[in-house]
């Protein structure tokens, strides 16, 4: 059971009188990754309210460990939990500012980290504007006071923030370009919540409701889209996109158009000049990157995406630690690979061995992390690693981002096997499709004809496709049959009509599998350990030179990365540059066939409260197929396992997780 949830009444206004006291904010700083719950009221504000952000910032403190504030005025109330990355001794938020004549004006309370903020600040500071603080977060507040919504378009990280206006009473935030920090939001019918984890929400709207039609996108993306929750009574503001609030009704509004604008090279200079530019812009990313007043490790595994943020990390801070992680199961671990990477690049070295047993066992807890079902195996390594890291550093780089703005997966060289159907008539590309539908299933050849016969509309929705929207009413009898896929991508398709298919790609990815699976998670595993991650490669100045970067300079038949790999091959050891990409491979598909983990899913269909959503006995001959090697259906079966896991502890409570509360020293 969780442990230390203050109660709604006499016991919250306890904890929050506690931890409520205006005077003891320190104004020197506000920089510091946090979890932070924000409550504007429609009229006035409510005890109630007040109370449950106060109960409601326990559920998060794994993301800020290190202090805990509340603050509200008649309109307002922001809980704030911080975990401490600059000016230890110092600081805290929420973080107040205002001009001379109103120097309370502005109250915010802000998740992340800023890395062009000793610009931003100079910039201001000609402007005329005054700093009461030296950290990251002030320019944010003053920006907005100068400069009004539009001056989100200049910060340069990772961020999600409320700022409150005092005067006008109303509320402006935002969430960074791609989505690497959450951002939920609940409405009510006397006001707005804002938090950066559900479960911190769930404390006004009570237990989660299961959205169907985000039930059924999951099925087939093993996440669920933005800005769709699985619970229906939340929604998440959307990657790139400020919002405002105003007399009680939220309007949002997208900042970041993500545009690839291919330019073409010619010659040897140009392609060396174009490598050149990753290269500076990457290195001047990780710098940028490494700002802060606490030790910094990264992660590493066997790819070149990883290995070059290290490299890089290591040219500023020579006393680097790197971590990675693998399964006892041979096939199934980087760690040799990682070992000889650090060697290479000259940096310490930690490692993780990751049991079938912790895999499972571990598995309900991560799911409570977090707070929507995301069916990727690898969360798991990634969780593990993170916990090691914990135990050394408070800040770790990773090569999140590569794969998405320079062509990294292999899947993205397709168009250029599937060129000579592609370029058919369309008459002609209709009979072969028919074909293709009538050859038995294994033929070779069949699976290339049948996604060289239809649109990349069709066949291309992202990098994982685990329920067809036909099989997901096998295991989904009530299924609406309207629903698609399609209803997720068609949108952001049209945005791209004329650009090259690999383009189209990536911009999918952008919308979908990036900030849908890949930045969740890392966001979700890591704070989980009270770790604060970093992506390098989740730049708004790394995108802009990659989203000129040329079709054949990102993918060749045999070749992904194809520009990003020249230009890294100056940093990282020749062992991984062309090596193939594994990340944290998981060892599901082997593990579900044995005795233990076989057993493990079993009971969790048996006696789960799923039923009303999910054919438990069709999830059953699903494992049971499996376990007789008719078919490798473990991505499926995973994916029915953490939506039965998320229900049970979010909407039923059959299961509570005992979450750990481990105590960190605050300096590293």
């Amino acid at each position: 059971m969780l442990r230390g949830l203050p109660e709604s009444g006499a016991r919250a206004r306890r904890h929050r009188a506690r931890l409520s006291s205006r005077g003891t904010y320190s104004l020197r700083i506000g920089d510091c990754v946090c979890g932070f719950a924000a409550f504007i009221a429609t009229e006035k504000l409510s005890d109630e309210r007040v109370g449950q952000v106060s109960s409601g910032m326990v559920c998060q403190r794994h993301r800020g460990p290190d202090d805990t504030r509340i603050w509200n005025d008649d309109r307002t109330c922001f809980g704030f939990n911080r975990l401490s990355i600059i000016d230890i001794e110092g600081s805290s938020q929420p973080l107040f500012w205002g001009p001379a004549d109103q120097p309370d004006r502005y109250v915010m309370v802000f998740n992340g980290e800023i890395y062009n903020y000793v610009e931003l600040r100079e910039q201001l500071i000609a402007e005329g504007a005054q700093f009461h603080t030296s950290g990251d977060g002030e320019p944010v507040i003053v920006g907005y006071h100068l400069h009004g919504a539009a001056w989100v378009e200049q910060l340069r990280g990772m961020f999600s923030f409320v700022i409150w206006d005092t005067v006008d009473k109303v509320a402006f935030g935002a969430r960074d370009w791609f989505g690497i920090k959450p951002l939920y939001v609940a409405t009510f019918d006397d006001g707005i919540g804002f938090s950066s984890e559900a479960k911190t929400l769930r404390e006004m709207t009570g237990p989660g409701v299961v959205d169907k039609l985000a039930l059924q996108h999951y099925l087939v993306l093993q996440y669920v889209p933005e800005p769709e929750s699985a619970d229906a009574n939340l929604r998440r503001i959307e990657s790139g996109t400020s919002f405002e609030v105003r007399d009680g009704a939220l309007s949002t509004h997208r900042y970041f158009h993500p545009v690839f604008d291919a330019v073409p090279v010619s010659g040897a200079q140009e392609t060396t000049e174009l490598e050149d530019r990753i290269l500076t812009v990457l290195d001047d990313s990780v710098a940028k990157h490494m700002r802060a007043d606490v030790t910094v490790g990264s992660f590493l595994s066997g790819g070149i995406d990883s290995t070059a943020i290290a490299a890089l990390a290591k040219r500023y801070n020579p006393d680097l630690l790197t971590f990675t992680t693998g399964f006892e199961r041979e096939g199934y671990s980087e760690v040799d690979v990682a070992a000889e990477s650090a060697a290479a690049i000259g940096v310490a070295h930690h490692v993780k061995i990751v049991s079938q047993e912790e895999l499972f066992e571990t598995l309900p807890l991560i799911v409570w992390y977090l707070d929507d079902p995301v069916a990727d195996p690898a969360l798991v390594p990634l969780y593990f690693v993170a916990r090691e890291a914990r135990k050394h550093v408070k800040v770790v780089l990773s090569g999140e981002g590569a794969d998405e703005l320079f062509g990294g997966y292999n899947i993205y060289r397709e168009p250029i096997s599937l060129a000579p159907l592609t370029k058919l008539p369309n008459p002609l590309r209709r009979g072969l499709g028919a074909i293709s539908r009538v050859l038995p299933q294994g033929m070779r050849g069949k699976s290339l004809l049948e996604r060289g016969t239809i649109d990349l509309e069709q066949r291309y929705y992202g990098n994982a496709r685990h329920f067809t929207d036909a099989q997901i009413r096998q295991v989904m009898p009530a299924a609406d049959p309207a629903v698609s896929f399609r209803d997720v991508t068609d949108p952001v398709y049209a945005l791209s009509k004329d650009w090259d298919p690999v383009a189209r790609m990536q911009h999918i990815d952008l919308f979908t599998w990036l900030r849908g699976d890949i930045l969740v998670k890392a966001d979700r595993v890591t704070m989980a350990n009270s770790l604060e991650l970093r992506v390098p490669f989740m730049d708004k100045e790394v995108f802009e030179v990659a989203r000129h970067i040329a079709l054949e300079q990102k993918i060749t038949s045999d070749q992904s990365k194809v520009a990003l790999r020249n230009a890294l091959a100056k940093v990282v050891p020749a062992h991984v540059l062309n090596r193939r990409k594994l990340g944290f491979p998981v060892p599901v598909r082997v593990y579900l066939t044995e005795d233990y983990g076989y057993s493990w899913a079993a009971d969790l269909i048996n006696r789960t409260d799923a039923g009303e959503f999910i054919d438990k006995a069709a999830a059953l001959r699903l494992l049971d197929a499996h376990k007789a090697g008719q078919g490798d259906y473990s991505r499926q079966i995973w994916t029915l396992l953490v939506f039965m896991l998320w229900h049970d502890i979010f909407v039923t409570g059959r299961i509570a997780p005992e979450v750990p509360h481990p105590q960190y020293p605050v300096e590293l």
